[in-house]
């Protein structure tokens, strides 16, 4: 069976607040979720899927990644990494490690 194919098709992180979830669309089909909540002064990350049939194409990292940027880009929150593929995301991309320690 062939790969689904990642590179050329549009992918967009969307954010939402309400339910606490970044979510990546790979033409406008959802592959994937990010879950966090808010805890004071911290973004904590409890979750993290993509679609088993996406898996090893990068797209959990470019979705942590979006994720990180949005929350350094629009607070001022720290970040959590409860998920070990967020935590293991941010050691290997040591760049993002500020997030986990600002306002303290």
């Amino acid at each position: 069976m062939p790969e689904p194919e990642t590179r050329s098709t549009t992918r967009e992180i969307l954010h939402d607040k309400e339910i606490g979830r970044y979510t990546l669309t790979l033409g406008g089909n959802e592959v994937g979720v990010a879950d966090y909540r808010i805890q004071g002064d911290a973004v904590l990350f409890t979750h993290t899927e993509i679609n088993p049939a996406f898996r090893h194409g990068g797209l959990g990292g470019a979705l942590i990644q979006g994720a990180l940027d949005d929350v350094a880009a629009h607070s001022t929150r720290r970040v959590v990494p409860l998920c070990p593929f967020v935590s293991d995301w941010i050691d290997a991309h040591p760049e993002y490690a500020q997030l986990t320690t600002r306002g303290q």
